[in-house]
């Protein structure tokens, strides 16, 4: 049988090909693998008002302005339940003392920055599986009318 030599681009086609199937197979791998799952427990706190000297402007960091702070924990309440004890829970209280010392502290350019030192400050609990932290900043200095500027950041225990 007598073949004819491959040009190159059937050469880079036949290798575009392969390696889609290969990516193909991958994914289906990794489709397949048990995903770690989260508890389907909660702790939310909104709203948490803070001074805050966060910004790019100068301005911002002179006059300071209010952030709004919203977080969820992902959690196993089910040790705190059963004891009634809130030594086996996150306690939201001084969580939120923790968020509002990082709010009030070291000022940073940007909304993204604080919000992932706040989600740091919530994963450092060995008991939160994930965490979502959302920053308001609604009084940006946008010169349009607009009613929040935020940033959430959502991050699960390595």
């Amino acid at each position: 049988m007598v073949t004819a030599p491959l040009d190159q681009a059937s050469v880079d086609q036949a290798s575009l090909d392969q390696a889609n199937v290969d990516r193909a197979g991958l994914a289906q791998a990794d489709h397949q693998r048990p995903a770690r799952a989260l508890p389907a427990d909660r702790i939310t706190l909104t709203g948490l008002r803070v001074r805050g000297w966060h910004g790019v402007l100068a301005a911002e960091r002179e006059l300071g302005q209010e952030f709004i702070v919203d977080v969820v924990l992902w959690l196993d309440a089910a040790p705190a339940a059963a004891t009634d004890d809130v030594t086996l829970t996150v306690h939201y209280g001084e969580l939120a003392e923790a968020l509002a010392g990082v709010v009030a502290g070291e000022p940073v350019d940007l909304l993204e920055t604080l919000a992932v030192r706040l989600v740091e400050v919530c994963l450092a609990d060995l008991r939160v599986a994930r965490a979502e932290v959302t920053v308001h900043k609604p009084a940006a200095p946008i010169p349009l009318p607009f009613g929040d500027v935020s940033v959430t950041v959502v991050r699960d225990r390595v």
